[in-house]
């Protein structure tokens, strides 16, 4: 009985805990903490989670959240997604000031009036709303004038609900250009071809440089995270083949004593 006790506390993931956050990241102290994944836990209760504060990318999506407020603390937070909770007053993460990007799609969201607390978030460039790819929307979603009254709110927004809306392309388009231009200015130098021994760039221009763009440091840290992952993931199918091995040298043991 004492043991179907503890088994369903462990799996009992409604409130954030220390003991959670810790057995979910390894970390001993919750100020350690960068990243967090807590993905479709059934979670209603943020709890201890403010106690994260250089937390810098957190996924709460697709849970039972209603409430922002212990959020209100991750001054450092740059990418949060909420999607698909029951979220309808973002006050709270107004506080939150490093914020890029926001993922609400999926809640409550019910008019532009409850967006405009998130109008003092300066380096906020992408906000989603809708996602149409898992069918998630909001309320405020339906009014006619609701993609233009957010671009005029947020005059800062390089994405709004995965679409471009400013700029003039890609990410790898600027830099194709860029080495276009690079290229262009090298050749016609004092208008003479340069020396081929020469580099026609700078010295680092190759080097890869941290962008502050939320979109492109998401996609840094989750290839990251993969990685992370992987490596744990061969560390504890070496751990079982090394069990394993030893198990099957026992048995083979024993059965030549037996003999």
């Amino acid at each position: 009985m004492d043991s179907k006790r503890e088994k369903d506390q462990d799996t009992d993931f409604t409130k954030i805990t220390s003991v959670l956050l810790k057995s979910r990241t390894g970390e001993f102290d919750l100020e350690s903490i960068l990243f967090l994944k807590l993905r479709g836990l059934g979670i209603c209760d943020l709890g201890c989670i403010g106690e994260c504060t250089n937390l810098e990318r957190l996924d709460l999506s697709g849970n039972n959240i209603t409430k922002l407020v212990p959020l209100s603390s991750l001054r450092l937070l740059i990418v949060l997604n909420v999607s698909a909770n029951r979220i309808s007053n973002l006050e709270a993460i107004s506080s939150c000031d490093s914020l890029q990007s926001l993922n609400v799609a999926g809640n409550l969201i019910s008019s532009i009036e409850n967006l405009h607390c998130l109008q003092s978030l300066r380096k906020l460039e992408n906000i989603r709303l809708k996602d149409n790819t898992y069918n998630f929307s909001n309320p405020v979603c339906k009014n006619t004038s609701y993609r233009s009254s957010l671009l005029e709110m947020f005059p800062n927004i390089k994405v709004l609900d995965g679409e471009r809306v400013v700029g003039r392309g890609s990410d790898l388009y600027q830099l194709c250009k860029d080495i276009d231009d690079t290229i262009k200015a090298g050749l016609f130098k004092n208008g003479q071809l340069p020396e081929l021994s020469e580099p026609w760039v700078e010295d680092g221009f190759w080097e890869i440089k941290r962008s502050n763009n939320a979109i492109i440091e998401e996609a840094y840290k989750q290839f990251n995270d993969v990685l992370h992952e992987c490596r744990l993931l061969n560390n504890r199918a070496a751990h079982i083949i090394s069990q394993t091995e030893r198990s099957l040298s026992l048995k083979n043991q024993s059965k030549q004593y037996a003999v």
